[in-house]
């Protein structure tokens, strides 16, 4: 027997799952499946929706009230509607009604072909969302940069005669405790700063 599933989704435990539950209730099979998570799109290991995955065969369908409730991002929600038409489950979105019309025998491929064209504009969107964060991201190095602020790891501060001293250190020509003094650091400081020193090599 196919099954017809319902997965409703909110992003804190605040939230209330009840308008979901109450718009998806008369179109699946029976309450309990139903599957919930109070939780972040981008956790892609929600127990609720994880545990649908598993229970969902080939022929069943799956009810939910928009296409955000699948994940936080394009590229996820892409994913997830490959996985879905990969495995034979239909995918009825209540905010879209082209999703949620039924077709006679022998016409699957217009589902089919429906399912594509998701599949398509979301593959569409995940690239230009890609793409606009990689843009904000150049933007926001340019524009600090523009400003004088340094950007990536921090610049070390030593000694001018660090280098120097460390090379004779190194060496064997002065002991740890000289290096100290010439340079006026305490023991932890020292020590502190060899490690950020060679880390930067």
């Amino acid at each position: 027997m196919n099954i017809s599933f319902g997965y409703i989704r909110v992003s804190s435990k605040e939230q209330n799952l009840d308008r979901q539950y109450d718009a998806l209730k008369k179109y699946v099979t029976d309450e309990k499946y139903i599957y919930s998570d109070k939780a972040s799109g981008k956790d892609m290991e929600r127990e609720g929706f994880q545990n649908m995955l598993k229970a969902m065969r080939s022929g069943d369908t799956l009810y939910i009230k928009s296409i955000d409730r699948l994940g936080r991002n394009k590229a996820q929600i892409k994913e997830y509607l490959e996985y879905f038409k990969r495995n034979g489950i239909r995918v009825k979105i209540l905010d879209m009604p082209t999703t949620m019309q039924d077709y006679p025998e022998g016409q699957e491929w217009v589902l089919d072909m429906v399912n594509s064209i998701l599949i398509e504009v979301y593959t569409t969107l995940a690239q230009q969302e890609r793409e606009t964060l990689l843009q904000r991201q150049a933007e926001g190095i340019a524009a600090a940069k523009a400003r004088g602020k340094h950007m990536g790891r921090p610049k070390l501060e030593l000694p001018k005669e660090w280098d120097e001293l460390y090379k004779k250190w190194k060496k064997g020509e002065i002991k740890a405790v000289e290096f100290m003094n010439l340079v006026n650091m305490k023991k932890p400081t020292f020590y502190k700063k060899v490690k950020e020193y060679e880390a930067s090599l």
